[in-house]
């Protein structure tokens, strides 16, 4: 059963939130943070990317970087612009993109947890980012940023949320860049919070959405936290992590789309009569085409769009990994025919978030950038949480939530 606890988060004063708050250190890069924070000292990205104090070039990994998020972070407290509240306490934030709000519990998500299998991954974790993390971690002696979990859906939970949501939150705002409306709220009444708890140790699961490398992160930080303690308990601040954790039935997965360098050698027409060796293939036309369903791609190439639907026998039903459309493109178009081996790390390969619309697979490929563009159908919530469940691990580059969480809401400190 999952355990979880309230935490006395630090967080910015009202006044200030517009100020500190920030998008996470993964989505944009050094220069881009660099330019949001421009002129504005109370900005989190001088803690979750603080290589924007040093010279324009210094790497985000230079062994300054991480003294400085800490002497930043120390200083953000200082100054009043992070200030811990006194009450240990769980906070509902919620996103609002479009017609869609979904609703996620702040909460201390347990580490034994995490190792045990209970909050379960669907992803591979890569060691050098792992490594970023936990010296940021470490460092700062806080999750300065969530992770971002699913639980399984849960009325009592849902009946509490939306009581508090019918009040004023603490925060309200607009981000700027993505332009989606961010909310938060305190739950702060004992019967509440301990509702909120009780009712996590009856889920015999949670899900990680987005931010295996940041709890891979917490874990190892735990781990050494305890061998360094001789009267370690388990109960520890250290213990926990930061999540923000959302009901299954609120989230959408978007599709990650694939670009291409170079069709590997091959003419257009070669490449085609490839392609259609385990797909169906359709021209059509200059109109941007989307996959309507599992097992259907859009292909552009050439100023043209294509359908691709996968052959009978490409696939196998009963394999969770075999059967998602990730795993069909990769092993017959990525691997077999463009030499691809290695998503993560293959330079000629890139991948773009579908909410920017396949319009942007169209400009990438029209700009001469990129030679052929792969649409694929979004995977679903529950195909995500059967493989989870199955202990089977995703291709990588399979998932993009939206929105992403905005940084410097809530902190959760380490003691």
């Amino acid at each position: 059963m999952a355990i979880v606890k309230p935490f006395k988060g630090i967080r910015p004063p009202k006044e200030l939130v517009e100020k500190v708050e920030s998008r996470p250190y993964d989505v944009l890069d050094s220069d881009e943070a660099r330019a949001e924070a421009a002129g504005n000292p109370m900005s989190l990205y001088h803690i979750i990317r603080p290589e924007i104090d040093f010279p324009e070039g210094t790497d985000e990994h230079d062994p300054r970087v991480y003294p400085k998020a800490a002497q930043n972070f120390a200083m953000f407290q200082e100054k009043g612009w992070l200030v811990q509240d006194s009450k240990e306490l769980y906070y509902i934030y919620a996103q609002t993109m479009g017609n869609k709000t979904q609703y996620g519990l702040v909460v201390g998500a347990y580490v034994e947890d995490y190792m045990s299998g209970v909050i379960k991954k669907h992803e591979l974790t890569r060691a050098d980012k792992e490594e970023d993390r936990m010296k940021h971690v470490r460092v700062n002696n806080a999750n300065i940023e969530p992770v971002f979990f699913a639980y399984p859906d849960n009325k009592v939970l849902d009946d509490l949320v939306a009581r508090y949501a019918a009040g004023t939150p603490e925060y309200d705002f607009i981000a700027p860049i993505d332009g989606f409306r961010h909310r938060l709220w305190i739950i702060d009444k004992d019967e509440d919070i301990a509702t909120v708890t009780s009712e996590f140790a009856k889920m015999p699961a949670m899900y990680i959405a987005d931010g295996h490398h940041r709890s891979a992160a917490a874990a190892r930080v735990c781990a050494e936290k305890a061998t360094q303690n001789p009267n370690h308990r388990g109960d520890e601040e250290y213990n926990y992590f930061m999540a923000v954790c959302f009901p299954a039935n609120q989230l959408t997965i978007f599709d990650l789309n694939r670009v291409v360098k170079d069709l590997n050698g091959l003419s257009d027409e070669a490449f085609l009569a490839a392609v259609s060796e385990h797909f169906v293939v359709e021209k059509k036309g200059k109109e941007v085409y989307k996959p309507q369903a599992l097992h259907n791609f859009s292909l552009y190439l050439s100023g043209e769009w294509y359908s691709l639907t996968a052959k009978p026998g490409s696939y196998d039903e009963n394999d969770p990994i075999g059967v998602l459309d990730v795993t069909i493109s990769s092993n017959y178009i990525l691997y077999e025919i463009l030499g691809i081996g290695d998503l993560r790390k293959d330079k000629r390969i890139d991948f773009v978030g579908g909410i920017r619309g396949l319009e942007e697979l169209k400009r990438r490929v029209d700009s001469g950038e990129m030679k052929v563009a792969l649409a694929l159908y979004p995977v679903s919530m529950q195909q995500l949480m059967a493989i989870a469940d199955s202990g089977k691990i995703m291709p990588p580059k399979t998932t993009w939530f939206e929105p992403k969480l905005r940084s410097g809401l809530v902190i959760h400190k380490l003691e």
